[in-house]
């Protein structure tokens, strides 16, 4: 099976390119340039990543999206959502926190401009990182999103592309773990919502990674890889 992956550089992706490496002839990598306040540590992330395990990386710019979005993740004047340690499983706080950085139609946009790549490359699959506890506040990360966009993709494109998901049933701890067990390179990650020097670690998606590695032991083991590469 010949592969594409979405890598935006954060741990759900970064997992899941690794096993489209392992398990897949993975042709390329793909990130997006919406307009988003990481945009630039997330190129950095995936070209190093693309550059480790020697697969072609290419970076597609959205402006019109970036256009569109009135949301936090864009808008730097709007303000990006904090959040405690406690609140990650308070529905209320999460479903307010999404909504803030919420990007129109962000995934149904990615994997059909991916879809695109995959049949011009004769490519059967379009591989992304979903994960088990996004897809309780954003829609686009479900199963149910997956089959939809799967039974369009059959009429839409020639070879038969498919979306997969490799980290779509676990928790970010469950993700942490798989990637050190297939050697992902995490080290390499960039998963802040903002495009600093450093992970802001207030976020939703800092605490959620941080949590993780705190969970899966895992914490003390990414700052020595951080540093050491």
């Amino acid at each position: 099976m010949r592969s594409i992956v979405l890598l935006s550089g954060g741990l759900d992706s970064t997992v899941s390119f690794r096993w489209a490496y392992l398990e897949t002839e993975l042709v390329l990598a793909l990130t997006f340039d919406y307009g988003q306040r990481s945009v630039q540590r997330e190129i950095e992330a995936a070209r190093r990543i693309c550059r480790k395990h020697g697969v072609e990386h290419k970076v597609v710019k959205l402006e019109w999206l970036a256009e569109i979005t009135r949301t936090a993740l864009v808008r730097r004047r709007e303000e990006l959502p904090q959040l405690l340690p406690s609140q990650l499983d308070d529905r209320d706080v999460t479903e307010r926190s999404a909504r803030a950085v919420w990007v129109p139609n962000r995934n149904g946009v990615f994997i059909n401009v991916a879809a695109s790549f995959a049949e011009s490359l004769e490519c059967n699959l379009i591989v992304v990182g979903f994960n088990a506890e996004e897809m309780q506040t954003f829609p686009d990360n479900t199963p149910q999103f997956v089959e939809a966009i799967n039974r369009s993709l059959r009429f839409s494109t020639l070879v038969g592309v498919k979306v997969i998901s490799p980290t779509q049933d676990l928790t970010k701890v469950e993700i942490v773990r798989m990637g050190r067990r297939i050697d992902a390179p995490l080290e390499m990650i960039w998963s802040c919502y903002e495009g600093k020097e450093e992970h802001c670690w207030r976020c939703e998606s800092c605490l959620r990674l941080k949590h993780a590695l705190m969970e899966a032991d895992s914490w003390r083991w990414f700052w020595e890889r951080r540093k050491s590469g």
